[in-house]
């Protein structure tokens, strides 16, 4: 897969979207979200959550910082806002057995290669966001 641009005119469509992308994840599968506050990136988390099976609402972790979900594969979704690293945070402990989805990745500096790491990044434009996905550059 290479890089993945598109348009999402909606929250609707940016949810529809991350469904869409869920068999191309797998447990051990990390995707880094990034973008400014309320593009988008929770929005997407819910996507995807839900189309791996999980039927109950999707919050932000902003002040608990990490939620974890029983779906097939098991999701682990950081949000890492409010912190200033990773470590103490027990983000390492699902890295194998879960996807993980880490929102402000760039906390998180130092413990993932992000050559190894599917990359999302959401920006506003003019007419709702855009959206890119990219995949990993070396093989996990």
């Amino acid at each position: 897969m290479t890089c993945v641009e598109i348009h999402l005119e909606s929250d609707e469509a940016t949810r529809q979207w991350a469904a869409s992308l869920a068999p191309t994840f797998k447990a051990g599968d990390v995707v880094l979200l990034t973008g400014p506050l309320g593009a988008g990136k929770t929005t997407w988390v819910r996507g995807l959550v839900a189309a791996l099976g999980h039927d109950k609402s999707v919050r932000s972790p902003t002040f608990n910082l990490i939620q974890t979900f029983n779906t097939v594969p098991p999701i682990m979704h950081a949000d890492l806002y409010r912190v200033g690293g990773y470590e103490g945070i027990g983000l390492e402990d699902y890295l194998d057995t879960h996807l993980c989805l880490i929102e402000w990745p760039d906390r998180a500096e130092g413990m993932l290669s992000p050559d190894l790491c599917w990359r999302l990044t959401l920006e506003f434009d003019e007419t709702g966001r855009k959206a890119q996905l990219f995949p990993p550059t070396e093989p996990t």
